[in-house]
């Protein structure tokens, strides 16, 4: 399957509490299988470094049980929050590694900050490469990976054929970007995974990021299907025209007035809409 809809356990997360899931493993696989998904996007809420040995064995067992490949792994907490602990994935990328082999996950996100996670990452993903694993970072506020330009300078410093980009369109519009035609031209030969969520700017919105490059931004959430925000059917698009090949990730969190069933399923049924109706030679 060339673009497989994978579906982040994100779901079952709260959009600013990353650390406890209101749905367990076997609850977020049956609904990504119900929900029309192909995959399964892995974060620390449901599995990761910290987990037990024995408790990851027998969450490998059932993803692989209902046939779910796993796209990608997240796998420590302080990735998530893209916190200042977030690059300490770096120093030591081989418990990573070891849940993404269990997991047979080709991704791992990782977290970089400063120009002092620049030598730290090329290290990390030649150590990946030994195992044919992808290092991946997020277009992210507060990150090296915040603007077009940042993710285009960052990822030639790295330079490593096995490190990589998260396309994340969301937080490209807070950081005031153009998500859309030469973004995906400069970003092209690093782009291996896309996160979709959606949102609305609204200076009187809920809820507020802070960013390097314009401050503090503040916006609303929305499902995926509103029929505002992101510009999901140009996005796709785009990557229907440079021939991308990776997983379209749903990366939405549950919106209270939904819940993750709802969310999930409308999620899915809208994206699957665009990719085999508007543009069919999605796979």
């Amino acid at each position: 399957m060339k673009n497989p809809l994978s579906l982040s356990v994100r779901i079952a997360e709260g959009f600013l509490s990353k650390e406890e899931s209101i749905l367990n493993l076997d609850e977020v696989i049956n609904l990504a299988k119900k929900s029309g998904y192909d995959a399964i996007c892995i974060r620390a809420s449901q599995l990761g470094v910290h987990t037990p040995r024995e408790l990851l064995e027998q969450g490998a067992a059932k993803i692989r049980k209902q046939g779910l490949p796993v796209t990608m792994v997240t796998g420590d907490f302080d990735i998530v929050y893209n916190n200042e602990k977030g690059p300490d994935c770096l120093q030591n990328i081989t418990p990573f590694l070891d849940l993404a082999n269990m997991l047979n996950s080709p991704l791992i996100r990782v977290a970089i900050k400063s120009e002092d996670d620049i030598s730290a990452a090329q290290k990390a993903a030649d150590e990946a490469m030994e195992r044919n694993i992808t290092l991946v970072h997020q277009c992210h506020t507060m990150s090296l990976f915040e603007t077009i330009d940042s993710c285009e300078k960052t990822a030639k410093r790295i330079d490593r054929p096995n490190f990589g980009i998260i396309y994340e369109p969301a937080n490209l519009e807070i950081c005031d970007q153009e998500y859309t035609g030469d973004a995906f031209n400069r970003l092209r030969p690093w782009i291996k995974n896309v996160y979709l969520q959606n949102q609305r700017i609204n200076p009187a919105g809920a809820v507020t990021l802070d960013t390097w490059c314009r401050g503090p931004v503040t916006f609303d959430l929305l499902p995926i299907h509103a029929t505002e925000g992101i510009r999901f059917e140009s996005v796709l698009s785009e990557l229907q025209r440079i021939e991308y090949q990776g997983p379209i990730t749903a990366h939405q969190s549950a919106l209270p007035e939904e819940g993750p069933i709802q969310t999930a399923t409308k999620t899915a049924e809208y994206l699957h809409s665009i990719m085999s109706e508007t543009h069919p030679t999605f796979e």
